[in-house]
């Protein structure tokens, strides 16, 4: 159809003119304003029934557009001149299907993301496939139709996921989808309202272990919908477990420790997560599953456990030739890089190879450790080893570093330390032969006799 890579383009420029201007004039946020914006987002439509869980095949799809209408974002100057999402009557066989959805009834707080995305570097990966109701209640009934759409940020950024519900407002006679046959407005487009939002933060995190984590989960309800029930369950090398379940006002967690906020839960919509003192056993893939009493969607979260490793050096013999020993302890996750360096003074460092690893060890936390065992070569004056430890937990590779003397200088130093046993030996001996003299002159010594 064109209209979409024209109407980025267009925002993009927007986008650069208003960073280009000499000198920046950036609104503070306090003089930045909302302006309602539509965002047009690629997308695809899934057209056949797939396993819950999996993922669409490009059999499954076709093209679609998402037309997120009037959403409110703070202008930072960029959104001037940019206008409103026009539809086309004109149908090709290559258009997409264009989702024209109202906001009105809930809060998109990651707008902004999807809106700069394209901009930034960053792709929004946005899929949609149609919903059906769990709970048989009087609004499935009526003449509508359900929509899940699902966006990712990528990058790190966002994901949400929305129930769109289509409006009962077409007119008399109006055309209707070939595919969905769902009526079309005068502008060719299926129109929607967006009555359910759930918003996580999905990028992987990464905590060191016995630290805390609070994992963000949002959600924005349409007024006559109520909050039922919040879970946060843990899946991990294939197996879950409930974290903590929130149903009709009460919460109980199943994870020591693990908390939620139930006034921040009913007053602003988070269900964000908190865990503190993390172990080993909080790692995995977190899902955030939100329930009202008509729609259900949930979000996924990563998340990693870290643990640094304690590096340390010994030398373990000296003859023949020196072997020294770098041990690599408690660090986790597994993979673990260990480098071995020489440098003579005056010389170029150079890496060794030849080091034999020990057997891999593990503690009951679950950490592991190793160690590294490679032969030094002095050399005639000298040289420093270095093992250099490079894991995931590290911003940078840990460094431990020893002198070897060559044998000579170390048999000298033996043959000064042997001279000096040796001297004081004597020194001893002289002074008890010394000692035992004078004793057995004082006893031989003529008595003087008194008459």
């Amino acid at each position: 159809m064109g209209l979409e890579p024209s109407w980025c383009l267009l925002l993009c420029l927007a986008v650069s003119g208003a960073a280009g201007t000499d000198p920046p004039t950036e609104p503070s946020t306090a003089e930045r304003r909302w302006q309602p914006t539509d965002i047009v987002l690629d997308c695809f439509l899934v057209t056949e029934d797939r396993h819950r869980g999996a993922f669409a095949s490009s059999g499954d799809r076709e093209r679609a557009l998402l037309v997120l209408k009037g959403v409110p974002v703070l202008d930072d100057g960029s959104l001037e001149g940019i206008t409103d999402f026009q539809g086309s009557t004109e149908t090709k066989d290559d258009s997409p299907i264009i989702f024209e959805a109202s906001v009105d009834l809930v809060q998109i707080p990651q707008a902004e993301a999807l809106l700069h995305a394209d901009c930034s570097g960053k792709a929004v990966t946005c899929e949609i496939s149609q919903y059906f109701l769990q709970a048989r209640q009087e609004a499935t009934f009526e003449k509508a139709h359900w929509f899940i759409s699902n966006m990712q940020v990528s990058g790190g950024g966002p994901s949400v996921s929305m129930v769109m519900k289509t409006l009962r407002d077409a007119e008399a006679g109006a055309a209707r989808h070939p595919t969905l046959n769902l009526p079309l407005s005068t502008q060719g487009t299926v129109k929607t309202e967006v009555e359910f939002q759930v918003t996580s933060e999905t990028q992987t995190q990464n905590h060191l272990l016995g630290s805390s984590v609070s994992l963000q989960c949002s959600f924005s309800v349409a007024p006559g919908l109520d909050l039922t029930g919040v879970e946060w369950r843990l899946q991990h090398k294939g197996s879950g477990q409930l974290i903590y379940s929130w149903k009709t006002g009460q919460g109980q967690a199943k994870r020591k420790g693990a908390t939620l906020e139930p006034e921040e839960l009913l007053r602003a919509g988070n269900a964000s997560l908190t865990l503190p003192n993390l172990t080993l056993k909080d790692e995995g893939n977190y899902i955030c599953q939100v329930s009202t009493s008509l729609y259900q969607a949930q979000q996924i979260m990563p998340l990693n456990i870290l643990a640094p490793p304690k590096v340390q050096l010994n030398l373990a013999n000296k003859d023949p030739l020196p072997s020294l020993i770098c041990s690599i302890a408690g660090y986790y996750p597994l993979d673990v890089v260990v480098t071995w360096i020489r440098e003579e003074r005056g010389g170029v460092p150079a890496q060794v190879s030849g080091g034999s690893f020990s057997s891999l060890r593990q503690s009951m936390m679950g950490t592991y450790s190793i160690s590294s065992t490679v032969t030094a070569d002095p050399g005639p004056t000298g040289a420093t080893y270095i093992c250099q430890v490079a894991h995931v937990s590290l911003e940078e590779p840990l460094t431990v570093s020893m002198r070897v003397l060559p044998n000579t200088e170390q048999r000298g130093t033996l043959g000064v330390i042997f001279a000096s046993i040796i001297f004081l030996s004597a020194l001893l001996l002289f002074l008890r032969l010394h000692r035992q003299q004078a004793s057995s002159s004082r006893s031989t010594r003529p008595m003087r006799h008194s008459g």
